[in-house]
């Protein structure tokens, strides 16, 4: 490099190459000059913050300058927060620019060379760290006044945004202990939509825990975990807070009482309400179209045909009646997970399919109804000799109880427009998510309540004959199947130890229908089978349980595909700084509609050609078994079900969502702008 450029020469070393550079083409005689360390990082590594994070050190500069030259200390861009498996490092990816300040004091004269020298020490991490040193230099001429050279200003005034300025005057920040951690809030004058918090010093925050974002009207509140190793509570939480749109701010919280965060509210805000209610209850319109629902629906349709002869009240309140077990059912459910929420836990809809138990109790219910409706016995038989008024109590408790069993079979399917709905409930005050989840439960009792509401409909319906009992006996077969489903998602899950506890439960819950069908309204059948049905309940709820954690080993060890690799944000970030395109499937074996979806669309030859001729990286995160790392990505993403896709093109900061019923051309037209592999 010729003497006076503002670029020293570069020096390669493992996986960066780096220099000394200079704002300015010269080094004034007296005055400030701007120079740095500047890296180039190697896609899939990184190098450190003044703080690390969990692990790593960050770039050292020790000067050797002319005499009446001193240096000031390197000055830090915001980082990024790099995961690595359970831990967080702070620090920076592709490249990097540490500026330093120069002061002459006027003892060098016009004319000369300055020689500016300095040895720089690193540490360049990816799963693997390397340190490195080298020593750099640069020459300056020294001029009475520093002169600017383009190509190296650029590079400066390129990086300047993402340097931390001081807070302004007029903002302010502060925070409060927590039961386990700080709540950080920060007025900045505006509703912040984005924000994270980067800890100066080490051991103060849990470097890997999410940052809670609460906006409000004028700033924003973080919630943040306490790290496990902190000794004392800090006398001010210092560090950089990243805003939307890269701004960086410099804090020294000092602590104070704050009020529990409250979302700004806004028109726009109420409007986004609306809007998620409007689509929530389209959703539960187009789940009754769902397959988890058909069976629930084949049983409400043939009640309905035996009330075709009754009169218009009758067939109004059985409508009522099953909308009410439907809604009833569907704010016990959202109270559950509003409450789950509360206390800490992320949970996303559909979440019960996550159990063993419940997954065992529910295929045991229905295989029990399934054998009922295939003629073994008679559900109620033995009531109906308590009169007619218990029996008809029992018709309509049959209807309450029959939109209660629609809500449990409907919840693993996230029906079209009900996944930005369901997302937005959840981040949203609880009133507004009672109203969502409420529009949701009228969407999906609508076409019944209108048929019992024009009875004229009822018409269409075929007269009662002796083909009912056939038509019952048939609709035992979608019950069967989804029982086998269920049986499915169980063993696939948890293991063939829990599927042979499944299947010897069926075996009493026969034994139990065989009494009741050969001693039909006798007490002695009845109070056997009772206790045949306790011991499977029993079994249902300790045996899954217990096995669940015996064949854990076997239900992680599945092998993955050739195609399809498991998910992880570490393998999102690596890929995302290769350059290379990530499309996420989020799914679980729960979920019908991802198992459609799969089949019919992402395992189509097309599609898989353009996945494979435009180099994308295939990640499914598979959520049939609650995953907290999963649900956070969910969460980040807008969404809390299944199924979600994303896709990340290189170059572009947030993901782009596809819809939750796939197709082919969908998929297809999706990945179209991305270029084809060489």
């Amino acid at each position: 490099m010729a003497p006076g450029a503002p670029l020293g020469a570069p020096v390669a070393a493992p996986h960066v190459q780096v220099q000394l550079v200079a704002k300015q083409s010269s080094l004034a005689t007296a005055g400030a000059t701007e120079a740095g360390l500047y890296f180039k990082i190697e896609p899939g590594w990184h190098i450190y913050w003044k703080n690390a994070g969990d692990a790593g050190e960050p770039p050292k500069l020790n000067w050797t300058l002319p005499k009446g030259v001193t240096a000031g200390d390197l000055a830090f861009a915001a980082p990024k927060r790099l995961p690595l498996g359970p831990l967080m490092d702070y620090g920076y990816e592709h490249e990097a620019l540490f500026p330093a300040r120069l002061t002459s004091d006027g003892t060098l004269k016009p004319g000369a060379t300055a020689h500016l020298s300095a040895k720089a020490s690193w540490l360049v991490c990816s799963d693997r760290c390397i340190p490195g040193n080298a020593t750099l230099t640069l020459e300056l001429p020294v001029s009475a006044a520093s002169t600017t050279d383009s190509e190296a200003a650029a590079l400066f005034t390129r990086f300047a945004s993402a340097m931390p300025q001081p807070l302004p005057a007029a903002a302010q920040a502060a925070f409060q202990q927590t039961s386990d951690g700080f709540r950080l809030a920060v007025t900045t004058g505006r509703r912040e939509s984005e924000a994270v918090f980067f800890p100066l010093e080490e051991d103060v925050i849990e470097n890997a825990a999410p940052q809670k974002l609460t906006a409000t009207a004028n700033g924003f509140t973080l919630d943040l975990k306490k790290s496990p190793f902190a000794t004392a509570a800090p006398g001010q939480l210092k560090g950089v807070i990243e805003l939307a749109g890269g701004r960086a701010y410099e804090i020294a919280a000092a602590p104070g009482t704050i009020a529990a965060p409250v979302a700004a509210a806004s028109s726009a805000a109420w409007g986004a309400a609306l809007n998620a209610i409007a689509l929530a209850f389209v959703g539960g319109l187009i789940l009754n179209l769902m397959p988890c629902v058909f069976p629930v629906l084949f049983l409400k349709g043939l009640s309905l045909v035996n009330s075709g002869n009754e009169d218009r009240k009758k067939l109004r309140v059985h409508g009522l009646v099953y909308t009410a077990g439907i809604v009833v059912s569907f704010w016990v459910l959202v109270a559950a997970l509003l409450g789950l929420r509360a206390a800490g836990a992320g949970l996303g809809w559909g979440f019960q399919f996550q159990s063993p138990v419940f997954l065992s109790l529910m295929a045991g219910l229905l295989f029990f109804l399934g054998l009922s409706l295939a003629g073994q016995f008679e559900i109620g038989l033995s009531m109906t000799s308590a009169g007619g008024s218990l029996a008809r109590k029992q018709g309509l408790a049959g209807s309450f109880f029959t939109g209660v069993l629609a809500v449990i079979v409907a919840t693993p399917c996230t029906a079209p427009f009900m996944g930005v709905a369901i997302g937005y409930a959840l981040s949203a005050p609880a009133i507004v998510t009672f109203a969502i989840f409420t529009a949701i439960a009228l969407g999906l009792a609508a076409p019944y309540v209108a048929l019992t509401f024009q009875p004229a409909w009822t018409r269409l319906l075929p007269r009662p004959g002796a083909w009912m009992e056939v038509l019952k006996q048939a609709v035992s077969v979608p019950i069967f199947a989804t029982v086998i489903w269920l049986s499915w998602v169980l063993a696939g899950s948890y293991g063939a130890n829990l599927l042979a506890a499944l299947l010897a439960g069926f075996v009493l819950l026969a034994i139990a229908g065989w009494f009741l069908g050969r001693w039909p309204a006798q007490r002695p059948a009845t109070l056997v089978a009772a206790l045949f049905l306790l011991i499977v309940i029993g079994l249902d709820a300790v045996a899954p349980a217990k096995l669940a954690i015996a064949s854990e080993a076997a239900a992680g060890a599945g092998t993955s595909s050739a195609v399809w690799q498991p998910w992880s944000a570490e393998a999102v970030a690596r890929a995302q700084a290769a350059g290379q395109p990530v499309f996420i499937d989020f799914s679980a074996s729960w979920c019908l509609s991802c198992q459609v979806n799969e089949r019919t669309a992402l395992r189509s030859a097309a599609v898989e050609q353009a996945f494979a001729a435009h180099h994308v990286l295939l990640l499914k995160a598979d959520w049939t078994r609650h995953d907290e790392s999963i649900t956070q990505a969910l969460t980040a993403l807008g969404r809390s079900g299944v199924p979600t896709y994303a896709l990340y093109v290189p170059g572009e900061t947030n993901p782009r969502l596809l819809p939750e019923v796939l197709t082919p051309s969908l998929v297809l037209d999706a990945l179209k702008p991305l270029p084809v592999a060489k």
